[in-house]
Formats: C-alpha cells, sequence, structure tokens
C-alpha cells in the first residue's frame, strides 16, 4: 500500500465531516436532503432524520462488533439506505465494499471473499437468492441486511429497519463510542474498495480514501463554481461506481445540494419532470437518446414546424458560438435567439424538468456533435475523464469555457503528463497552472499524479506495482494528447489492434465513427493479427422498427444473429456511409447483426459498459471466424 504525499487542505477530516456541515452549517437539520417515491409520490427526507439514522446504524454495527477498518458489503440499487450505510460506516472508521447488483455469483463471491467483508447489506428478493447460492463460499458473513420483508426463519437476517430501531435502542449505549470513533477517523483511513470491471481479469479493489474523494470534490467545484446548495441532483447511476458516488454523492453532501432518487433507469424521463433537478450525472448514451427523440419529433411534424425547428438551431449555434468566444452578440442575434428559445428551446428545458442547467458528462467519450446540440438550445454539459483509481475526476470542461470533444483541463491539485508509450520519454506535463489555450502535443500514454490517486489495490501489491512507476506516477493506461489546452482521450493502449499487414488501429475512434448512426446501437470491433477489420453490431431497435416495420417479436426470437437481407441491406448502407470517412485500413469489411444488446447479465460487457473482450470472442467464435473465411 502507498502512501499519499500530498497534504490535506482546508482542515479536512472526513467525507462524514461533509454531511455534518451541510446539515449544520449550510442548512439546518430540518432542510429536505433526499427524495424518493413512496406509493407513487416523491417524498422527502430531512439531514436531522438521515443523520438519526446513521447514529443508529453505527450503533448497530459497533454492537455487531465491527473495528476499526473492517468492510461491510454493500450490493443495492441506489436508495436512502446506501447513503445512510455508508455515512454510518465511514463515521466509525469502516469502509464500503460496493458490489454492483447484476454481477454473476462467482463475481460477487470473490468481492465478499476478497475484501474480508464481514456483513453484506441486500437490496432485493433477487440479490438475496443470488446470495444464498454462494452462501457457503462466504465464510467471513456473520450477518446479513435485508432491504425488504422476508420470512422470519431466515437465520442471521435482519430487515435493515429493524436494524434502526434496534440501533436507536442502543444509543445510550453505544454514542460516547461512536463519537470517539469519529474524531478518530482520518483523512487518509481507507473510505471504500470499489472493484475494477475485470475487462481482463478478476476484479481488483480499489483503495480510496476519504482524501481521495475530498480532493476530488474540492477540484470539481473549483471546476464548477456554478453548482451550490440550492442544486438538486437525480442519482440514477449506480452507486457502486465511483463516478456516481463522486459525483452526485460526495459532491453533493460537499455543496449542501439535495438528491433525489430515480426509480429505475427506465423511468428516468418520468422522474426527471416530477423531481425538477438541476444537475444530471449521466453517461454519453442518455444524452445521445434525448438528442436523436428531439431531432426525431422535430422531423415528424408538419413541414413548418421542421423549418422552424432548423432555424432555432442556426440561431443556436450562431448565438453558442458568438458566446463561447466572447464576442459581441448584436441585437438582432439576441432578439433571434429569444424567439428560438420560447418556440423550441423551453419546450426542450420543459420535457427534462424545467430546471435542468448542467449534465455531467463521464464513462466514455461524448460525441462532439452531441455536446453542440445542448449548447445550441442553452445546456452545459461539463464531459470530463477519469478512472476508479484517480477517484475519479482527473479533468474537467470548465462551466464557463466547453471545448466539446475534449475531457477538459487538468484538475487543480494534479499533474498530466503524455509519454510516449515506446520510449518512456516524457512529451509533456502539464497542471491547471500551466493551461495555456494555445498549447497542443503529440499522443502518448496518459501519466497523473494527485492526492486524488487511489493507494493501492487491495491484497494486490504486485498488480499495484504495474501500475505506479519509481517516480509515483500513475499509468492510466489511455492515449491521449493535449489541444487547445484541454486534455483529449484517443483510445486505450490495451485496446489497439495490429493487423496481419502491420498496421495499428485503435478501435475507439473507429467505433465511435459508426456509432454516430442512428441505426447502430452497440459495436464490438474485430481486427488484430486479422487482414481486416470486421464487427458485430447491435441495431437501434426503435430505428429498425421504425425503418423495416420489424414487429416486436422479431428481438425475441431464439437465433443469435439476424439471417435476413433486408435488415443486413439496411444496416449495410449506414455501414458503407460513415466507413468513407474512415481510412481504408479502418473500414468494416464484414459484419454479423446481433439480434439483442451485449449484456452485463450474460457477462458480456462491464457493468460501466466495456466490452470483455475474450469472452466475447469466445462466445461468438463461430460467426467472427465465418467473416474471415
Amino acid at each position: 500500500m502507498r502512501k499519499n504525499p500530498y497534504p490535506v487542505e482546508r482542515d479536512f477530516k472526513s467525507l462524514h465531516h461533509f454531511f455534518i456541515n451541510a446539515a449544520t452549517q449550510i442548512h439546518n437539520p430540518e432542510k429536505a436532503y433526499m427524495w424518493r417515491k413512496v406509493d407513487g409520490k416523491y417524498q422527502s427526507i430531512s439531514y436531522g432524520e438521515v443523520l438519526q439514522s446513521i447514529n443508529c446504524l453505527a450503533a448497530w454495527f459497533i454492537e455487531k462488533g465491527l473495528q476499526h477498518g473492517d468492510k461491510v458489503a454493500i450490493c443495492l440499487e441506489n436508495c436512502p439506505e446506501y447513503i445512510m450505510v455508508d455515512q454510518a460506516l465511514i463515521k466509525i472508521g469502516c469502509a464500503n465494499a460496493s458490489i454492483y447488483p447484476t454481477l454473476s455469483p462467482d463475481e460477487t463471491a470473490y468481492i465478499i471473499n476478497d475484501s474480508a467483508s464481514k456483513i453484506i447489506l441486500l437490496g432485493s428478493p433477487f440479490l438475496f437468492k443470488k446470495f444464498k447460492k454462494i452462501q457457503e463460499q462466504c465464510k467471513g458473513i456473520e450477518q446479513v441486511i435485508l432491504r425488504f420483508d422476508y420470512q422470519d426463519n431466515e437465520p442471521n437476517c435482519i430487515n435493515i429497519q429493524n436494524a434502526i430501531k434496534e440501533g436507536e435502542a442502543l444509543l445510550d449505549k453505544h454514542m460516547a463510542t461512536i463519537e470517539e470513533r469519529f474524531a478518530k477517523v482520518g483523512p487518509d483511513d481507507l473510505a471504500t474498495l470499489i472493484y475494477t470491471s475485470g475487462t481482463t481479469g478478476v476484479p481488483k479493489g480499489v483503495m480510496l480514501t476519504h482524501w481521495n474523494f475530498g480532493s476530488n470534490c474540492f477540484d470539481a467545484l473549483e471546476l464548477c463554481p456554478a453548482i451550490n446548495s440550492s442544486d438538486r441532483f437525480l442519482s440514477f447511476l449506480p452507486l457502486s461506481h465511483v463516478y456516481e458516488r463522486m459525483a452526485t454523492y460526495y459532491l453533493g453532501t460537499y455543496i449542501g445540494g439535495e438528491v433525489a432518487f430515480a426509480e429505475s433507469i427506465e423511468k428516468v424521463a418520468q422522474n426527471v419532470k416530477e423531481m425538477q433537478p438541476t444537475i444530471l450525472a449521466c453517461v454519453p448514451r442518455l444524452l445521445e437518446r434525448i438528442e436523436e427523440k428531439v431531432r426525431k419529433t422535430a422531423a415528424g411534424g408538419s413541414p413548418i414546424k421542421a423549418k422552424i425547428f432548423n432555424w432555432a438551431f442556426k440561431v443556436g449555434e450562431k448565438y453558442r458560438i458568438k458566446k463561447s468566444a466572447q464576442k459581441n452578440i448584436g441585437p438582432l442575434l439576441k432578439l433571434q435567439h429569444s424567439i428560438a428559445h420560447k418556440l423550441v428551446f423551453s419546450k426542450i428545458h420543459e420535457s427534462l424538468g424545467g430546471k435542468m442547467r448542467l449534465f455531467v458528462s463521464g464513462g466514455a467519450a461524448l460525441p462532439k456533435h452531441v455536446g453542440e446540440f445542448y449548447g445550441n438550445i442553452g445546456l452545459r454539459v461539463q464531459e470530463g475523464y477519469g478512472l476508479t483509481e484517480t477517484s475519479p475526476f482527473v479533468t474537467v470542461n470548465e462551466y464557463h469555457h466547453q471545448i466539446y470533444g475534449s475531457a477538459g483541463r487538468v484538475g487543480p491539485r494534479q499533474t498530466v503528463a503524455i509519454q510516449n508509450a515506446d520510449t518512456k520519454e516524457f512529451i509533456t506535463q502539464q497542471t491547471y497552472q500551466s493551461y495555456d489555450p494555445n498549447f497542443s502535443s503529440e499522443e502518448g500514454e496518459i501519466l497523473v499524479k494527485g492526492p486524488n490517486i487511489m493507494i493501492g489495490y487491495y491484497n494486490k501489491p504486485e498488480a499495484t506495482a504495474e501500475v505506479f512507476d519509481e517516480d509515483d506516477w500513475f499509468h492510466t493506461g489511455d492515449v491521449g494528447k493535449f489541444h487547445r489546452g484541454y486534455l483529449h482521450i484517443t483510445d486505450r493502449i490495451k485496446n489497439m489492434f495490429v493487423n496481419s499487414l502491420g498496421k495499428n488501429i485503435y478501435p475507439t475512434p473507429v467505433e465511435n465513427t459508426y456509432l454516430k448512426s442512428d441505426r447502430i446501437e452497440q459495436l464490438f470491433l474485430i481486427g488484430d493479427k486479422r487482414e481486416y477489420i470486421t464487427a458485430i453490431i447491435v441495431p437501434n431497435e426503435d430505428q429498425l422498427i421504425t425503418d423495416l416495420e420489424v414487429s416486436k417479436s422479431f428481438f425475441k426470437e431464439e437465433a443469435l444473429m439476424v439471417d435476413d437481407e433486408n435488415v443486413r441491406k439496411w444496416m449495410n448502407e449506414d455501414v458503407k456511409k460513415y466507413g468513407l470517412k474512415l481510412a481504408k485500413f479502418e473500414r468494416i469489411k464484414d459484419f454479423v447483426i446481433k439480434r439483442i444488446p451485449f449484456s452485463v447479465e450474460e457477462n458480456e460487457i462491464t457493468p460501466t459498459l466495456k466490452p470483455k473482450r475474450k469472452n466475447i470472442e469466445a462466445k461468438y467464435g463461430d460467426f467472427i471466424e465465418g467473416m474471415y473465411s
């Protein structure tokens, strides 16, 4: 385990101090903090009520024998109890070992055992059933907490509300111990274990401290000073991952914002209208879907409505470009923009709740045209870059300065280097202070230093040593460059193909080119050590139904691949069209059409939607070889 060499700032003590400060200094305990759906209506939970539950759970955990540094596994969808349990653990010096709910039983057992978790919290009967399949393998689990009603004959199980009630009865007994242990929690204590997706092997537990997250919160606010205690977040990305944990939960408590929990991914659009959030942390695909829906609605209207829509977007684009360049916006353009907003943009804003002003985009590259779309209608998308190991933010587009298609400016407390992957020579080192809007660099591996960098992989000193060099640079494995002072991510080093003719091909830019097609939902490229590029393509279900009038039952047929000449011709039109934007050796020469999307449940992609290349190539090997025979 490495020690973080960066000093702690601003009297930062722990992540629970963020919560205490929000509840007692930024607001008062009666202020609403969380919102959840109960009997069809959103109901609030105040800071004071949450704090009471946190203390009750802390007392219950102490009664169960949890010591400083112990871990509790949490396998739970986003909900108030997730935050209550996490806050209770960090208050008494313990840590949350997160388990993504859709992981396989074997992966779940691995994380439970590797983290040495003593207690597990499960969010649904389905997850409890999965756990029972592996319970015999998980000898360290002494107690199971369930967020649902269950039969009383289940041994060592307790409903979370009953645990809170039991803890309430123990407060007099343990409150002094809670405060004593809280006083000893420090910035360098472990806050959580978040397991990497494991695209190339078993998951690795990333050890993140209170100060890792705390420094990242400070960086985020400095890069986006517009967020404040009046903001409301809608939480739908999994809290078991570092992105949502930081961007919505920890940052939200730092600034004293509210958080509303979406009922499910399917109901995000409905919940946005109900709760009117001002900030939404999301992935690029959601933003793309919203854009696609808006454009389809406009195209499907009357000719006059389509004409007004196109005019408004041209006005929005002119307005955005001039404003970004800090040029004078004349009275005519101001008037046109006001009309465009009233006729078109305001309707889109209303569909997003009416108060939305900021999207935070992460997890993958945001296509340039998508960022421009939102900029044209007066909404900001702050795209950033980071990894689980970096807590996660390394760079973020500044609120007042957007460069669409880039990952943004280096965080105030971090240093980013670009290193030649072959010679290991440094191409450049950039900081927040060295920012130059005219600076550009060559491409290379991205290296990072800063207080947000993990202290290592749990129980894996060799794996830790592999990603840190002798000068303590963290090697991300990502390829990038600086352009106009902002970082641009181009690919992963491990993703690179070398075809049989010796050509180096980075698949991500190729994939992003084809994914501009509204006919393609997912794309998996093949080409390493092969003569040419092929692909497994998943069609956009809605577009296929619209264009070829196929029925919903089409997607439920048993055959894995679609063997329909009309569908193939339809797909090939866009494969050829978008291939013209690429070099000849980067173009898809053949493809098969997969009927249903790649999924986490089938062990084809990670929870962060990265393809598990070995699994996919093994599972669909016959189809792949067929494209080369």
